[in-house]
């Protein structure tokens, strides 16, 4: 009498991308470029410059998340499609590719030297998230969606990927490719995130913000800081954007109060956790 041994299931590695992967945010980090090919006007340049600053100092909540995704959705609107594939594939390597945490390429090759599906699920716009994945040789992608018609983006979202989003993504992949979710990991830098890395075995927060830490000490999760490369901010010059010393001095303003602002928050935070 012979037995069956059960055929074990797979186990995937869900990575967020923004802050996770990349020492930038992906809705962001290609403005300059879209400002360079004539797509948004030296007002939304700067805009997209500052909303950028506020991200990397001090983090978006969900209702800035929310907030950034209809001003990106209007700035969007009558994009040709393939012009905005031909600008983030030319200049990936030179916008992109040099904010990927190291750490981060490590961990993705680790996950597949185990055999581990690796998927990215992001909140950005699959359109710029894809030739990411694709640089880190990432098959699978996630992200939110927007709809095309007759060649242009219309600017509607059809699928918003954030927060209780992607945990309805993951169950969704579980259902369909048979994860072994127990066994599984998830990535995150974002308190967003939280029912996405509860949905796992293997919750990492990656460089997390304060409320994720905090959630994250109390579950007894993995902590993980990236730190290579460090995370820049790339503001315009004056040549870009053709705006005046004054506005340009303004951000500088803008930019310094901001990094003392994170800097206080950072401390502020570290109190608190030894307290």
């Amino acid at each position: 009498m012979s037995s069956t041994v059960p055929a074990q299931r797979p186990t995937a590695a869900f990575f967020d991308l923004d802050k996770t992967i990349i020492a930038t945010s992906s809705a962001y980090a290609f403005g300059r470029e879209f400002f360079n090919n004539g797509l948004i006007s030296r007002q939304e340049a700067m805009e997209l410059s500052l909303s950028k600053a506020s991200y990397m100092f001090v983090g978006h909540s969900s209702e800035q998340m929310d907030t950034t995704r209809d001003s990106l959705r209007q700035m969007v609107a009558g994009w040709p499609i393939e012009e905005v594939r031909r600008i983030t594939t030319e200049t990936m390597r030179n916008v992109v590719t040099p904010a990927i945490y190291a750490e981060a390429r490590d961990l993705i090759d680790f996950h597949r030297r185990q055999g581990h599906e690796v998927i990215i699920i992001s909140a950005s716009a699959s359109i710029l998230v894809e030739p990411i994945a694709r640089e880190l040789g990432v098959d699978t992608v996630v992200a939110s969606e927007m709809e095309v018609v007759d060649g242009k983006l219309t600017g509607t979202i059809t699928r918003y990927l954030k927060g209780g989003a992607k945990a309805e993504a993951i169950t969704q992949f579980a259902a369909s490719r048979g994860f072994d979710l127990a066994n599984s990991y998830a990535y995150s830098d974002s308190a967003t995130d939280i029912p996405m890395l509860e949905m796992v075995g293997n919750p990492v927060a990656v460089n997390p913000d304060r409320a994720l830490r905090k959630h994250a000490m109390k579950n007894g999760w993995e902590v993980r800081t990236f730190r290579n490369p460090v995370p820049l901010i790339q503001m315009p010059n004056a040549r870009e954007v053709g705006i005046g010393a004054g506005v340009v001095a303004g951000v500088t303003a803008l930019t310094a109060f901001g990094l003392w602002l994170g800097q206080r928050l950072l401390r502020e935070a570290k109190n608190q956790d030894s307290a």
